[in-house]
C-alpha cells in the first residue's frame, strides 16, 4: 500500500499496531516479528523514508518530521506502537505530539536523549564509523555483530545471512546512514519531555546493547508515568532479530 511517497503494508485485522524500525533500517527488520503479530492485529510495517522501497529526501528532516510520516500512516484512529531504536524516538515525539494517535507503546532498545544519554562505546562508534565507507554488504556485515550479544552472530551464521539478504534486496543509501544519524544526534541533544507522556508503556532492553546501552533504557522507565521495565539478559540491541519470539510475547502482554 503505497502512502505518498512511502511504502507501507497492512497485514491482518484487529486493532492497528505500527512497527517502526531502527536507524537505516527498512520494513525487512520486523521479517521475524511482523506474521506472529498480524495474527492478532492490522499490522502496519513501512519502509522509513530514505530506506527500501520509500523516496530518498534531497533535503534534510529530523525525528519530528519521521513522526509526522508516522502519524499519517495511523491517521484516522489510535494504534499500538512498537518502536525500536530510532523508532522509539520516533514513537516518544509520536505520543508526545499527537497522543490521539497512540494507544500503547513498546519501546525497545531506545531512550529519551538529553543530557543524561550514555553513548555507545568509542570502539563501537569508530567501528561504524571505519564502516561506512564499505560497500553495502561489507557494511552490513562490519556492523552487524555490534548488533547482538557477545557472539551470536558467530553462533548464528545462517541467521545473519537471512538478515543480510534481507537488507540488501533494498540497500539502504549512504545519505540516508548520514541523515538518519544527524537526526539522532539532534534527538540526543534536545531530549523528549517523555515525563509528560501518559499512555501504557513497555521499556524493554537487552543486557548486552551496545548501541544504545542499556542504562538509557532503565532511565526511560524510571521517567515515563506509566511504564513497566523489561531487561532480556544475554541479548543485544537488534532484539527483534536477535530474539524475535520474546519481543513478540512481550508485545501481546502489554497489548
Amino acid at each position: 500500500m503505497p502512502l505518498g511517497r512511502l511504502h507501507a503494508e497492512e497485514h491482518g485485522d484487529g486493532e492497528p499496531l505500527l512497527l517502526h524500525q531502527g536507524l537505516g533500517q527498512g520494513s525487512w527488520a520486523w521479517r521475524y516479528t511482523a506474521p506472529a503479530l498480524a495474527q492478532h492485529f492490522r499490522t502496519i510495517v513501512f519502509d522509513t523514508r530514505g530506506t527500501g522501497r520509500s523516496y530518498v529526501p534531497d533535503e534534510p528532516y529530523g525525528i519530528a518530521d519521521l513522526a509526522d510520516d508516522a502519524a499519517e500512516l495511523v491517521e484516522g484512529g489510535a494504534a499500538h506502537v512498537v518502536g525500536f531504536s530510532m523508532g522509539g524516538y520516533v514513537a516518544l515525539t509520536l505520543a508526545l505530539t499527537r497522543p490521539e494517535l497512540v494507544r500503547s507503546l513498546v519501546l525497545a532498545g531506545t531512550g529519551a536523549g538529553g543530557p543524561n544519554r550514555v553513548p555507545r562505546p568509542a570502539h563501537v562508534r569508530e567501528a561504524f564509523d571505519a564502516a561506512m565507507s564499505l560497500p553495502p554488504e561489507e557494511q552490513r556485515r562490519a556492523t552487524l555483530p555490534y548488533t547482538f550479544s557477545a557472539s551470536w552472530a558467530e553462533s548464528n551464521a545462517e541467521r545473519v545471512d537471512e538478515i543480510v539478504a534481507a537488507a540488501l534486496e533494498h540497500p539502504t543509501p549512504i545519505e540516508t546512514i548520514a541523515a538518519h544519524t544527524a537526526a539522532c544526534y539532534r534527538f540526543y541533544d534536545e531530549g523528549v519531555d517523555v515525563e509528560r507522556i501518559d499512555v501504557r508503556t513497555l521499556v524493554v532492553h537487552g543486557s548486552e546493547d551496545l548501541i544504545v546501552p542499556t542504562e538509557n533504557g532503565r532511565e526511560l522507565a524510571r521517567r515515563l508515568p506509566d511504564a513497566r521495565y523489561v531487561e532480556l539478559p544475554g541479548r543485544g540491541h537488534n532484539l527483534m532479530l536477535q530474539d524475535p519470539e520474546t519481543l513478540t510475547e512481550l508485545v501481546l502482554d502489554l497489548t
